[in-house]
């Protein structure tokens, strides 16, 4: 065979092995975290106040305060169709602090808070059919913001929270129960708390973290509702306060942020994760900025990352599967503290309100886009 003849064949062999190799796209870089934008302001400045999806997908924004002692009855709604904010009725009472829970009747429950210089026993049902607030039966005791989380089979869990008569939080707790519009006293807490948190978790036990009683704690508990009784759990690594929660995808539960016993001088940028399976904290990647007085809840997203917001001035998102936390392009225009979170129907999250280190509050609204 001639060499000419060599080169040929080794040639269309190359040829043939190049054609054979498998196609490599490119491989895909990180997922986008998504963007914070300026959304038209609330119609009034709010801070500690709540914000609650309605079953036709526009938010109730309720109560609140403009600054210290001059707290709010109206309640407005966003009109995630219009991007704007409009008036609905007012509260029966001006309070900061209420907790609010969406029930399965599409109702609003809204228990406790600050009213002046004290705490209130009142609750109160929003009707988004009628645009009203009525007055049902009073809670067992007075508290201000406690915890309040649905249970599976639509009743809520209310627990801690402070009362005028005892400086820290109190170990108390009760159910609401939904077919009946009454409360019903249930087994206390192992420590008191404010500033806690509360996350309903996928077997319908509740984990309670954090917060403080007579002094900061670790300690963390959970509520079975078939006993009515809480049990103590693991230790979070971080005492810690005015922190947030978050469920994973997997049942796991995040808990970021919040403050050590120095509060504003002690804001924290650790994070944790509660696995129920071995009822044991571990640490993750900590926060880009520390940050505290923040919304009870993350929000998850449809990717089943948690979003936190709140004071800081960047959003962040945490991806479960690194462990890890990314910021979302834009900022808040301030450390909004104490400002709320809300994931709307098409995926993306509306945030309120909140204050700066002054006392005074916004009417500024902002909306994340995955």
């Amino acid at each position: 065979m001639t060499r000419s003849r060599l080169i040929v064949i080794a040639l269309t062999a190359a040829v043939i092995a190049i054609v054979a190799l498998p196609i490599h796209t490119a491989v895909p870089s990180a997922p986008a975290v998504g963007s914070v934008a300026p959304t038209a302001p609330m119609l009034e400045p709010r801070s500690g106040h709540s914000a609650t999806l309605l079953p036709d997908g526009k938010v109730l924004i309720a109560g609140g305060m403009r600054r210290n002692q001059d707290f709010y009855r109206s309640a407005e709604l966003y009109d995630p169709a219009t991007g704007t904010f409009q008036r609905t009725g007012d509260m029966a009472t001006a309070a900061v602090g209420r907790a609010a829970v969406p029930l399965h009747s599409g109702k609003v429950l809204l228990v406790g808070g600050w009213i002046g210089h004290g705490c209130t026993d009142s609750a109160e049902l929003y009707d988004p059919a009628t645009g009203k607030f009525a007055g049902i039966a009073r809670m067992t005791i007075r508290r201000g913001r406690p915890s309040a989380t649905l249970l599976a089979n639509g009743d809520v869990l209310i627990a801690g929270g402070a009362d005028h008569d005892t400086p820290g939080g109190m170990a108390s707790a009760e159910v609401f129960h939904a077919a009946t519009l009454t409360f019903e006293p249930v087994g206390s807490m192992h420590a008191g708390r404010i500033a806690h948190t509360a996350t309903l978790l996928n077997d319908g036990r509740v984990l309670v973290t954090g917060g403080r009683g007579d002094s900061l704690t670790a300690s963390a508990e959970l509520y079975d509702p078939k006993t009515k009784q809480f049990v103590l759990t693991g230790n979070l690594i971080t005492a810690r306060y005015k922190h947030t929660a978050g469920l994973l995808p997997d049942g796991r539960v995040l808990i970021a942020g919040g403050s050590d016993e120095r509060d504003w001088s002690g804001s924290l940028s650790s994070a944790e994760i509660y696995d129920p399976r071995t009822g044991k904290f571990t640490a993750t990647a900590s926060l880009n900025d520390a940050r505290f007085k923040l919304p009870d809840e993350t929000v998850q997203l449809a990717s089943g990352h948690l979003l936190l917001a709140g004071g800081s001035k960047l959003v962040e998102i945490y991806n479960p599967v690194t462990g890890k936390f990314l910021v979302a392009s834009g900022q808040l225009s301030d450390k909004w503290h104490f400002m709320t979170e809300t994931r709307l129907k098409d995926g993306r999250v509306l945030l309120t309100g909140g204050y700066p280190n002054s006392d005074r509050a916004t009417n500024e609204a902002w909306l994340y886009r995955p």
